[in-house]
């Protein structure tokens, strides 16, 4: 009796170390069984910090690239209004040497035609055209009878005409100029005021 007691004893300690090794196994899997799904985690968790970051100095760099090239066309932009306006200086300084040469053109004794020395003097003139027209310098073109136009002319007087309407341009008094779209000079012109008042509503006027 003793011996089967000692057997059953021998049994259930046997089945418990069974049991306990079972237990420990299992554990032992699953703890395997987590950790790569740990890393797993990590890694995803790591892969989508780095997407982040990419995506951020990509912005950056896309940003920082725009913004170099609107630097760029600023400058550009400035560089070349700098350009015109010192284009635009130099020319009105010279302005004046032209209507001298127009004048001395005019008033040019009939006796002096086919003169060397005037034949030199109006090639330097010519010269001096060619390279204002290269550079898009154009007179502004006047008529009498046109209309008045505050962005190209200048009024030197607004005076009373019996062929013009009021508004309307008499003759020019000194030439315009504009290079390309840009005015240089306007063209001073006589401005008509309307047919003179004449009679007693002339005196009304004056009074």
């Amino acid at each position: 009796m003793v011996e089967e007691a000692d057997l059953k004893e021998d049994d259930v300690d046997r089945c418990a170390e069974e049991e306990a090794l079972l237990v420990e196994d299992e554990e032992t899997v699953q703890g395997e069984a987590a950790e790569p799904a740990d890393e797993l985690a990590t890694l995803r968790q790591c892969l989508e910090e780095e997407e982040a970051k990419a995506a951020e100095y990509l912005d950056g760099w896309q940003r920082a690239r725009a913004e170099l090239a609107n630097a760029r066309k600023r400058w550009e932009r400035e560089s070349a209004q700098t350009y015109n306006n010192a284009l635009a200086d130099s020319i009105a300084r010279l302005l004046p040497v032209v209507d001298d040469f127009e004048r001395a053109v005019e008033t040019l004794p009939d006796d002096l035609n086919g003169h060397p020395w005037i034949d030199g003097t109006l090639l330097i003139y010519r010269k001096l055209w060619t390279i204002l027209e290269q550079q898009g310098v154009v007179s502004i073109e006047v008529e009498p009878g046109m209309s008045f136009d505050p962005a190209y002319h200048q009024a030197v007087t607004h005076e009373p005409h019996d062929a013009y309407k009021a508004g309307e341009i008499i003759a020019e008094f000194q030439k315009g100029y504009k290079l390309n779209d840009r005015i240089v000079r306007p063209a001073s012109v006589r401005v008509s005021s309307g047919p003179p008042l004449t009679g007693s509503a002339g005196l009304e006027t004056t009074e």
